[in-house]
């Protein structure tokens, strides 16, 4: 993994995913989209991971693409940006069907394919200041990073394609009404929310909560006796889960459950 783009860390069933390209604005290229699809099946593979804070070092997210980089390659960039977004999709689809929940903390700038990181996210808190911005259509370009499915999950589709489409920039207080984001807390409480957040879900029923994260992939395009049946077999598997049994015993002997993530 390139630690000059994100760095891994693990803490006990917690996982930290931190772009570290501070001085660049953590920009979206070539050795990210690597780092990023890394680090995506590192943890896909990792059963001790029980929930995922993804964060960002300096003072924005990320500023999406690498506009400087995009202008020195032009003739080449087609190509270039298969080879990206074959990466950066491998990250996505890992993060998106492994059982372990992803909690982002947004500060500063978020354009871009940063958006659709962050709203394929399973709680995504973000600081007053922080703007979302739909950069793609200002450059001639379309979206990805599963923005399409990402944001019509979180926006419904007519107002995500407005985002894209209009090139909006939305405020903290916006992007939480649009359902792009979850809550929205000072600066000075950024880390420790999101912090307290990731904590809670990585003590919780993991493989529930990976098979509700399976079942929201493919919801959109899953007919109802399908996701019917789908939701049926889920459910089989998790009254399997030592993490059922320890729920129900606690239910019925009246005290708090103890999770393993088994």
């Amino acid at each position: 993994m390139n630690e000059s783009s994100i760095r891994l860390e693990r803490e006990g069933a917690l996982a930290r995913l931190v772009l570290t390209d501070a001085a660049r604005g953590n920009p979206i290229d070539g050795a990210f989209c690597k780092a990023w699809a890394a680090a995506g099946a590192d943890l896909s593979e990792d059963a001790g991971t029980r929930a995922i804070l993804l964060s960002a070092e300096g003072k924005n997210f990320s500023v999406g693409g690498d506009i400087a980089l995009f202008a020195a390659n032009l003739d080449s960039l087609p190509h270039l940006i298969k080879e990206w977004a074959a990466d950066f999709h491998a990250g996505v689809s890992h993060l998106q069907r492994g059982d372990a929940p992803v909690v982002a903390a947004v500060q500063g700038i978020c354009a871009g394919g940063a958006v659709s990181v962050i709203a394929g996210a399973d709680y995504v808190v973000a600081e007053e200041g922080a703007r979302f911005l739909s950069a793609y259509v200002g450059l001639g370009y379309c979206c990805d990073g599963g923005a399409t499915i990402m944001l019509s999950r979180r926006m419904g589709q007519s107002r995500a394609k407005r985002f894209l489409m209009m090139r909006e920039s939305l405020d903290a207080e916006q992007a939480l009404a649009a359902g792009l984001i979850d809550e929205v807390v000072p600066a000075d409480q950024l880390a420790a929310r999101a912090e307290e957040v990731a904590h809670a879900l990585a003590s919780g029923p993991t493989r529930a909560y990976g098979e509700l994260k399976r079942l929201f992939v493919t919801v959109g395009d899953t007919a109802l006796d399908a996701q019917l049946e789908l939701e049926a077999l889920a459910l089989a598997r998790c009254a399997g889960t030592a993490d059922a049994r320890e729920a129900i015993g606690a239910f019925v002997q009246k005290r708090k459950a103890s999770f393993k993530g088994l």
